[in-house]
């Protein structure tokens, strides 16, 4: 669902494609709208298949400790929350067909090599290159896809590009379970093989290069390495919190580390002269208050789609494929209700429904907390929380992303959305730490999921809070 929006820098593209001497565009633009959206599509499939492929890895990997396989997950979000922001400068510098086919291709090689991983370690830095592969194609697919249409056609084209992104992650749960239990998890990998493939051939053939930058952007490596530090020694302590391995010293210093990385980065940040992260965006009141409700809702985000898993396959002993059906119609309600909230957000803002659905997201947890008991009733006690959160997820989720340009300069859209997007991510590695913490141990009870959807609760009526400051009215915009 990642939306970084380029519009002012793309009219300046469409006056100098022809004076640049690159070539026009292809008479329809749409054989370019499929062929960048399915290698985006591939990125958010690979996400949410994951959710349903952590059993499989525990058994595939016995000598692995719940913790070491969290970061079969976290690893790939922390970099790919990082290299995310400056990933739309280099494909804009260096040309957006070059990174996009150079993101692909790296995207492809790592995910056969973590089909072949024979070891967590491997599979760890499989998912690593995955990342930096999927952060370089993800701004370079949308920029190509803007830029092969005209500007009256872009609103349109960006909702759709985005809605391809949401169908991905919706099917992800399902498709994983069925690829899994039929062929192993290592297919939930090489899935990506053959249609990225495809679009990697289309696209070296159909796609022409866009107008390339003459400044040359330098990459923060500093602030880079910054920031995976500090996300990544924070997660580690929470998820050997409870490792034999490691004791509370230890554990303590590590969540020391890494503040004091994240506090490194701020002041790298304020001082640097092209930091990965420009501070000044954050003096902008709603863009500041929207960031932090991403990063309490990304969090309760990750850890429903991974507790319903744990819940379904170790309390209710459902199948692995039975699961993925199950929890199907929550995804598939988030993208006609973001439709609608979209239309209705333009007129009256987006504080009501991002408000509302994050009050109905911790009804939803409330629910699960209350309703379901040891013996399996997906109709009665299930399907109804999973309804509520399926709608939540589209009020708040969308908002979000629009809420968190609405107020930007349009110089700042691209920045700004990037930056929003890598919180929400950053805030998906926080959740899978506290759920593996939490659930991580063998012979999981019911009453071990109590703390989870109370924490996910709170996560939920915290992201209201944090979003009753925004405003993005347009009669506030006008005043």
């Amino acid at each position: 669902m990642t939306v970084i929006i380029l519009e002012r820098r793309l009219k300046t593209d469409d006056a100098t494609i022809l004076a640049s001497g690159i070539a026009p565009r292809p008479a329809s633009p749409w054989p370019v709208f499929w062929v960048a959206s399915v290698a985006t599509f591939l990125v958010s499939l690979d996400t949410t298949m994951l959710f349903a492929a952590f059993d499989a890895l525990r058994h595939a990997f016995a000598d692995a400790s719940a913790a070491d396989l969290s970061w079969v997950l976290n690893a790939y979000t922390v970099v790919y929350a990082t290299m995310l922001i400056p990933a739309g400068g280099l494909a804009d510098t260096h040309g957006r067909k070059r990174i996009f086919l150079i993101g692909v291709t790296l995207f492809l090689a790592a995910s056969a090599a973590c089909g072949l991983a024979g070891t967590v370690g491997w599979l760890i830095a499989a998912r690593v290159l995955q990342a930096v592969g999927a952060a370089l194609l993800t701004p370079a697919s949308l920029s190509i896809v803007l830029a092969a249409f005209p500007q009256s056609k872009r609103a349109v084209v960006v909702s759709l590009w985005g809605a391809v992104g949401g169908l991905a992650a919706a099917v992800g749960p399902s498709a994983g379970s069925f690829v899994i239990d039929n062929f192993g998890w290592p297919w939930a990998f090489y899935i990506n093989l053959p249609i990225g493939g495809l679009a990697l051939w289309r696209a070296a053939s159909l796609l022409s290069e866009s107008a390339k930058s003459s400044e040359r952007r330098r990459l923060d490596v500093v602030g880079i390495a910054l920031l995976i530090l500090a996300v990544g020694a924070i997660t580690l302590a929470i998820v050997e919190s409870d490792a034999p391995g490691w004791t509370r010293s230890e554990l303590a210093m590590m969540g020391l580390t890494g503040l004091i990385a994240g506090a490194a980065f701020v002041a790298w940040a304020r001082n640097a002269k092209a930091p990965l992260v420009d501070l000044s965006l954050f003096q902008n009141r709603t863009y500041r208050y929207v960031n932090l409700a991403t990063l309490a809702f990304g969090t309760a985000f990750s850890m429903m789609f991974l507790t319903f898993f744990f819940f379904m396959m170790n309390v209710w002993h459902f199948s692995l494929p039975q699961a993925g059906l199950a929890v199907t119609p929550g995804p598939l309600l988030v993208m006609p209700t973001a439709i609608l909230t979209g239309r209705f957000a333009t007129r009256l803002g987006h504080r009501r429904f991002l408000v509302g659905g994050a009050v109905l997201y911790a009804c939803s947890s409330l629910w699960f907390l209350l309703v379901p008991g040891t013996e399996p009733k997906y109709l009665s006690q299930w399907l109804p929380g999973l309804v509520m959160s399926g709608v939540a997820v589209g009020l708040v989720l969308p908002s979000l992303s629009a809420a968190a340009v609405s107020r930007l300069p349009v110089a700042h859209y691209a920045v700004g959305s990037a930056v929003n997007q890598a919180t929400r991510q950053i805030g998906s590695v926080l959740g899978v730490a506290f759920t593996v913490a939490l659930l991580g141990h063998a012979a999981i009870q019911r009453i071990d999921f109590n703390a989870v959807y109370v924490l996910h609760a709170g996560l939920a009526l915290l992201t209201g809070l944090l979003c009753l400051p925004v405003d993005t009215r347009p009669h506030a915009a006008k005043a």
